[in-house]
């Protein structure tokens, strides 16, 4: 019976995302469910060092994807995209965290990550997004293929910084393709 209980303990002491694989590729739908607790070539950090790295000025990219006015709208139809808000100083690199992306989401990607780094394949690089979304998952993947080689993946994002009361998040303004 004592045995039981301490294999149940353990059970429950190891945390959800311990058994879930890297993929050897980029991950599709769904896109919000467990993470794996590793990204080859990346440094998996959490909240603590995420605000460490942002108070260090490391760039930080949020890959949140982007609502866009949808095709077909009746004529007359408002049309408001729902409001983003992300980490102080982050710059959004919408829908880059797909598991394919178009020729002109890898360009925004591709520049969006050259900007905030100033070229400096060096520069420490904070990529997120909500917490359990494989879109982080996927951007950080990219930019360490891409040769960047300290690539942070904070895959607790938005949701863990508020919850490690980091600074107040603030409106996003999307990175134009």
């Amino acid at each position: 019976m004592i045995r039981l209980a301490i294999a149940i303990s353990v059970v429950i002491a190891v945390p959800a995302w311990a058994d879930i694989p890297e993929p050897s590729g980029f991950r599709g739908e769904p896109y919000t469910a467990p993470v794996p607790s590793t990204l080859q070539g990346a440094r998996v950090i959490d909240a603590e060092m995420a605000l460490t790295l942002w108070a260090e000025d490391a760039g930080f990219v949020d890959v949140y994807p982007r609502t866009l006015k949808p095709q077909g709208l009746p004529e007359g139809t408002i049309w408001q995209e729902p409001r983003h808000d992300t980490i102080p100083g982050a710059i959004w690199l919408w829908n880059t965290g797909y598991e394919s992306l178009t020729a002109e989401e890898m360009q925004r990607l591709e520049d969006g990550l050259a900007s905030i780094t100033r070229g400096n394949p060096d520069m420490p690089l904070v990529i997120f997004c909500r917490a359990d979304c494989w879109m982080s998952w996927n951007a950080a993947k990219r930019a360490v293929d891409l040769g960047y080689r300290k690539v942070m993946w904070f895959p607790g994002g938005i949701d863990e910084w508020q919850d490690a009361l980091g600074p107040d998040l603030v409106r996003a303004e999307p990175v134009a393709p």
